[in-house]
């Protein structure tokens, strides 16, 4: 019995790599799939139709030898997934202290339609086709974009949609609020009456 523990600790914890290289290639992935992601652009990251979800998806399977490589131990794992999240939060904290860096490392955003005017070297430049920023705008609730004062394609890869009229929701929104507003004033006027006569 003591064997059979000693057995399966030893293929749960022992690390066939060096602690230094687990660390390592977690953190030179990372950076590299950054870098990579920079390059193609905000497309990958907001997934915009099937194609682009494979290809994030397939990403980690990719690269998932080349951050483990032969060891598949729980402490190696552990210590792969220490290392990517620490060079995560040393990253995140560069960033926050130094806008100029985040600025070239994310990007800067977009512009596909701005005053309802589709810009058509913007789509081009993102890899965009009409149709996408149809659906993009429709899922934000406009079937026009004459009636998009302005939608951006954020660094992140998601989008900023600003209407140029108020949106159905809005105006039915705003006319509830109204008669509402009416009904109030109305049973408060009954209620002086009530108040007066008695």
């Amino acid at each position: 019995m003591h064997d059979l523990l000693l057995t399966v600790s030893q293929h749960m914890f022992h690390m066939p790599l060096p602690i230094t290289e687990k660390i390592l290639r977690p953190v030179i992935v990372y950076l590299g799939l950054i870098i990579f992601l920079r390059l193609f652009g905000k497309r990958e990251l907001a997934q915009l139709n099937p194609f682009d979800l494979v290809v994030l998806l397939s990403l980690s399977n990719t690269v998932q030898n080349a951050i483990i490589g032969d060891d598949n131990s729980v402490s190696g794992g552990m210590i792969g997934a220490f290392a990517l999240l620490a060079i995560n939060w040393i990253l995140m904290r560069i960033l926050y202290r130094a806008p100029k860096v985040t600025a070239v490392l994310e990007g800067s955003p977009a512009t596909l339609v701005e005053n309802g005017i589709v810009k058509h070297d913007a789509l081009k430049k993102e890899t965009l086709t009409h149709e996408e920023l149809i659906s993009i705008l429709n899922k934000n609730g406009f079937n026009d974009p004459a009636d998009v004062d302005l939608c951006v394609l954020e660094p992140n890869g998601t989008f900023y949609v600003k209407g140029k009229t108020p949106t159905m929701e809005t105006v039915h929104s705003s006319q509830l609020m109204d008669a509402i507003q009416k009904l109030t004033a109305e049973v408060q006027s009954l209620r002086r009456q009530i108040e007066t006569s008695a």
